[in-house]
């Protein structure tokens, strides 16, 4: 995810506090409510609109802007900042929060931090929107193309999920037009890069947080949780907009999403309950397994009795656990049931993502109270060169072992393979390490040995090339590999620490040097 030059805070922190702004401010802030600052998704055409700005503080906020029929009467609109006062009360990380509010004349406007980094629905869906955004731009004439697998596959996905009205409108040429722009983002590696798969688990662990969070706050309600409503920081984190949690309008209505991805509860009554919210986050969770919006009833039909791997998005090629995916799959089927009472409540949704190995952001990391050895202070530091010469230099001798192999086993294939090592050991030790990356995974992939220590130094690889989720998922599997192994904990520790775990990297680092500890007390 770019990371984008403003940031929603102020020295680093969020401000405190709810406060009324003047017509005047939010004017200047927003060059006067100029389309240019538009970030809602649906600009100008949308009921209410979003717009960033920059307040004389330097400060940067999205300001809602309603329209005149959705608030008309100004005692109607001073029930809405009486909640919105309420709703301005809470304050967490993984909230997009509400800062202030403005009544004045036929105007009414919401104030809350600005998220730079867009939205998920944008980051999830954007190369679907893209398509039918430039084709209007382009004249119909005669031309031949050739349709790629991959085009065919997105084809396949754009029919048949939600848009067959709209590809039936096409005419041949028009077809065609959308086959080449098709085939021009899949071909390159472009900017319309899909969210990695450990994003995408922090954003449903985050989410489920922001929601446990408000209903202990006594805000349980949510009006329309979709894709839309989650937006990333200027540290590319998730948060979830606080707009969601007040009415839009004076009438309560509270889905606009289509009726296929409504509460079957909310079609009966109108009524959004705390039920409704977990149906709507279950909605959210296929949209992050398959990168596509599509109807619950459709999606659970889809794999019922098949693999989930048929759901998945095809843009992950295949870089996911599949095991992960169950769970998310399993726990979203929970949250998608059709009587609200057989719905997990939104505390049951934060423990169920412990499962998936996602350790929770903490702010302070704690010292260890052990003193470290070389290796260990080097891995404090998160000094990687020093890492990778200790790596070099302790070689394969903790590997000792891990692997009793018959002589039936030494087959071409396993020639094969040790050979990749080498080539991988080779590449590790001249510090190429995209290469000694797919050297090593080559290696890994064929799965007659198993090795700690490639897993330690494709770990490093990986953090070298600035990828610590999967820096961190090659070290959990050298610590499942060899439990009591304190690199796997030191690397495991350097990986949380570059996600910004700090707590439970001076855990992890604490860990490693008992382990160490204990390894040289045994071995005298």
């Amino acid at each position: 995810m770019d990371q984008h030059h403003r940031s929603s805070s102020v020295n680093g922190a969020s401000a405190a506090g709810f406060a009324e702004f003047s017509l005047a401010e939010l004017k200047a802030a927003t060059a006067n409510f100029s389309s240019e600052k538009i970030v809602s998704e649906s600009g100008e055409k949308a009921p209410n609109v979003v717009y960033e700005g920059r307040l004389q503080s330097q400060r940067w906020i999205a300001v809602k802007k309603f329209t005149k029929m959705a608030w008309p009467d100004p005692k109607q609109f001073a029930v809405c900042i009486e909640e919105a006062k309420e709703v301005g009360k809470l304050r967490h990380k993984r909230l997009a929060n509400l800062i202030g509010y403005c009544c004045d004349g036929d105007e009414r406007l919401l104030v809350a931090e600005f998220m730079p980094n867009e939205t998920l629905a944008k980051h999830l869906f954007h190369c679907k929107e893209l398509v039918l955004d430039i084709c209007c731009l382009f004249e119909l004439g005669s031309v031949t193309v050739t349709i790629t697998d991959t085009v065919e596959k997105f084809l396949f996905a754009f029919i048949h999920v939600g848009h067959v009205q709209i590809w039936n409108v096409f005419n041949s040429s028009l077809r065609t037009i959308v086959i080449l722009l098709l085939t021009a983002i899949f071909g390159s590696d472009g900017e319309n890069q899909t969210p990695e798969w450990a994003m995408r688990l922090r954003v449903a662990l985050y989410i489920a947080e922001a929601l446990d969070y408000c209903t202990r706050e006594g805000r349980p309600l949510y009006h329309d949780l979709n894709a839309y409503r989650v937006l990333f920081d200027e540290n590319g984190d998730p948060r979830l907009s606080c707009f969601g949690l007040m009415k839009n309008s004076r009438d309560g209505k509270s889905y606009s999403t289509n009726l296929a991805y409504t509460p079957p509860e909310y079609l009966r009554n109108g009524r959004v309950t705390p039920e409704s919210v977990v149906f709507s986050y279950g909605t959210a969770l296929l949209d992050l397994l398959s990168g596509k919006h599509i109807p619950p009833s459709h999606a659970l039909d889809m794999i019922r009795g098949k693999n989930i791997l048929l759901l998945m998005d095809s843009h992950l090629e295949g870089n996911f656990s599949t095991e992960e995916a169950t769970v998310v799959f399993d726990l979203a089927s929970q949250c998608l049931q059709y009587e609200p009472r057989e719905r997990p409540n939104t505390q049951d949704l934060v423990p169920s993502y412990m499962m998936l190995g996602i350790p929770k952001r903490e702010e302070t990391p704690s010292p260890p109270p052990h003193p470290l050895s070389p290796v260990g202070d080097a891995c404090s530091r998160m000094d990687l060169t020093a890492i990778h010469q200790f790596l070099v230099m302790q070689h394969y001798k903790d590997d000792e072992g891990t692997n009793e192999l018959s002589f039936q086993e030494w087959t071409q294939q396993m020639r094969d393979m040790l050979d990749a090592r080498k080539s991988g050991d080779l590449a590790f030790r001249d510090k190429e390490f995209k290469t000694a990356i797919d050297c090593y995974s080559q290696f890994i992939d064929v799965g007659t040995m198993i090795s700690p220590t490639v897993h330690a130094r494709r770990s490093l690889c990986y953090l070298m090339c600035d990828q610590p989720d999967a820096a961190l998922r090659d070290a959990m599997q050298a610590q499942c590999i060899y439990p009591d192994w304190s690199t796997a904990f030191y690397m495991q520790a350097v990986a949380l620490a570059k996600l910004d775990m700090y707590k439970d990297a001076g855990d992890m680092l604490n860990e490693a040097a008992l382990l160490e500890e204990k390894k040289q007390r045994g071995g005298k």
